[in-house]
């Protein structure tokens, strides 16, 4: 990489890399006090800056960079049920409700995550729209018995993998940013990047927070046991000694264990990351959108029916009854996740533990779905 641009993609010349992405990276990495940018193997275009990239500034913090979903992430649980005693077709007509409000107390549950009622609490414990899922799934093919076994991961179990984040909270806070300061840089070391950071950290605790509820929920409507593996959160900002990096759609690789999720009709990856300054300390967080949603809704309406998309080539379940939703987040409208794993192998950024097949994915359940 030539010394005079700060910004690097990671992928092979096999990947697909969209030119709107790599634009907006080199666009990004222009902004005042930025040192260095990254784009992964999942890169592609998002809504000002790419998605699956990280952004290393000297002194100034970028909210936009972080964008409105604060906190999102992966959640892992280990369940008490056996693959032998799966039945992934019970749990798909049993799996419903997961939208509406919990009728637990709010108060108590932040109060586990050091966190105080933020007006947002319809919203904790339910998934979102756009690509989160609460997926349940079964260890496929071991590639690193010793990690797995370190892991205290039993390959014998069935696991529940959550994405979802900060819901309507993140936006919020986002949004008074923007009506205040538009896509402005704050000083590090200002009030208003104080304010922002104190929002943001709660933000990513409240995240955390709605993806152990999610679990929580899922578990108890199926009637299992579970206990979390690992929570990782692939959008925030981070200060680390050589600046303040902010992550979009981009895992920690400065982490134990980290789950790189397929789409939903393909494997998912169980990964030891290996952190470098050479990627931002960062990986791939998924797959990566191939192409935009409404080019999905129009690729895939005239060749599929509603019905066809709801069970994958895998053989697992996809509950989504919103019908755009469906196509939207259709197995084809996204990268191989078998390319951006290996492109990260290449770059000796993750070793690989597992492969994790689908069994069911849960996204949106509707009693108007037609």
């Amino acid at each position: 990489m030539d010394s005079l641009t700060p910004w690097r993609v990671i992928a092979s010349n096999t990947s697909w890399i969209e030119g709107a992405a790599v634009e907006q990276l080199k666009q990004t990495a222009q902004l005042p006090g930025m040192s260095q940018v990254w784009g992964l193997p999942d890169l592609h275009p998002g809504k000002g800056s790419p998605v699956g990239a990280s952004f290393l500034n000297h002194n100034l913090i970028y909210p936009h960079l972080v964008g409105n979903d604060i906190g999102c992430g992966m959640g892992l649980w280990q369940t008490d049920i056996t693959q032998r005693k799966a039945k992934p077709d019970r749990w798909f007509h049993k799996l419903t409700g997961i939208e509406g409000p919990w009728d637990g107390d709010h108060s108590a549950w932040l109060a586990e995550f050091g966190l105080s009622p933020t007006g947002f609490e319809n919203a904790l414990g339910t998934i979102g729209g756009g690509n989160h899922f609460a997926e349940l799934q079964k260890v496929q093919r071991v590639i690193d018995q010793e990690s797995l076994a370190a892991s205290g991961i039993d390959a014998a179990k069935v696991l529940l993998l959550v994405h979802s984040g900060s819901r309507g909270l993140g936006e919020a806070i986002l949004r008074r940013h923007t009506d205040q300061h538009g896509a402005k840089g704050l000083s590090a070391d200002s009030p208003e990047a104080a304010d922002y950071l104190l929002a943001h950290n709660q933000a990513v605790n409240w995240a955390e927070a709605n993806r152990a509820l999610i679990a929580q929920r899922v578990l108890e409507t199926l009637g299992m046991g579970g206990t979390r593996l690992l929570d990782i959160c692939h959008n925030n900002v981070v200060k680390y000694p050589q600046g303040w990096l902010h992550r979009k759609g981009a895992a920690p690789a400065d982490v134990p264990l980290a789950v790189i999720p397929g789409s939903r009709g393909s494997y998912s990856y169980l990964v030891t990351p290996i952190a470098s300054e050479n990627s931002g300390w960062s990986i791939a967080h998924g797959a990566g959108r191939k192409w935009t949603r409404h080019d999905s809704k129009a690729r895939l309406k005239d060749r599929y029916k509603a019905d066809d998309l709801r069970k994958t080539r895998l053989g697992s379940w996809v509950i989504c009854q919103d019908r755009d939703l469906l196509y939207e987040e259709a197995p084809q409208a996204y990268k191989p996740i078998e390319q951006v794993v290996a492109d990260l192998q290449d770059a000796g950024l993750v070793k690989v533990i597992a492969e994790l097949a689908p069994l069911v994915t849960y996204k949106v359940r509707k009693d108007d779905d037609a």
